[in-house]
């Protein structure tokens, strides 16, 4: 029988946003490593008060997983070619649902990521065996950090550099990140570079493809797969590129 005491917890935990359970150190329980320490950091005795269940739950804890890995991984990044501004929280904001009144303690649990002794890729790592390799949702991940790396101007060679150890470290090729990678460029991508094939594609593959895509990078499948639910605008922008990449293709080959 659960315990009275953890289902209370975790209905308190549904009602809280992700913010809340992150600042408050509410999951920290289920998670060691750098992404365990920078959560205990940021909470700091306030986590000793906290009630720690003897059943945590897996989806919780990649949730919280994913969200202290985009906040770790884009404030190392931010270091990463030497120039640090606050357009990556502007941009972060952009694409993340962050109520106004945790935005503060959100841009403290930033600067704290930023100035943690642990490598962006003992982040990356940790994360990453949370998910299968190349998973849609640690592409979700890393198409977050293409879009801060982009915030302040082009992306410069050591964060191209930098975001290309994170893809690798995530289960991404080479082929990957070069998709990825057009989808960010100033000049902006081709449907097909969008959807990721060739134009020589046959109309039938073509169809099969963007399905595949519309069904692995919809908000609610990777909801399910982990990422919390205040990164569905960003996941509503991929999808809604997804979808009209293929609509302009489908225009211009009468389909």
């Amino acid at each position: 029988m659960i315990n009275l005491a953890f289902r209370t917890r975790c209905q308190l935990d549904k009602a809280m946003s992700i913010w809340g359970i992150i600042i408050g150190g509410t999951a920290g329980f289920a998670l060691g490593g750098p992404i365990g320490g920078l959560l205990g950091a940021a909470a700091g005795h306030a986590v000793e008060s906290k009630f720690v269940p003897s059943r945590p739950d897996p989806q919780a804890t990649k949730r919280v997983a994913f969200t202290v890995a985009v906040i770790a991984l884009s404030a190392k990044m931010a270091k990463a070619d030497g120039i640090v501004t606050r357009d990556e929280i502007t941009a972060f904001r952009a694409r993340v649902h962050i109520p106004p009144s945790e935005v503060k303690q959100v841009g403290r649990f930033w600067d704290l990521a930023r100035q943690t002794p642990d490598g962006f890729e003992d982040y990356a790592k940790q994360v990453a065996r949370l998910f299968v390799p190349h998973a849609p949702v640690l592409e979700q991940l890393l198409d977050l950090l293409f879009h801060i790396a982009k915030s302040d101007g082009d992306i410069t060679g050591p964060e191209l550099s930098y975001l290309a150890t994170v893809a690798r470290i995530f289960g991404f090729d080479d082929a990957d990140f070069d998709r990825l990678l057009a989808l960010h460029q100033s000049n902006g991508p081709s449907p097909y570079e969008i959807l990721g094939v060739t134009s020589d594609i046959d109309d039938q593959a073509l169809r099969q493809h963007w399905k595949h895509l519309a069904r692995t990078h919809h908000p609610d499948t990777l909801t399910a797969d982990g990422m919390p639910e205040e990164f569905i605008a960003a996941a509503n922008d991929r999808l809604a590129n997804i979808n009209a990449a293929y609509d302009a293709i489908a225009r211009q080959r009468g389909l």
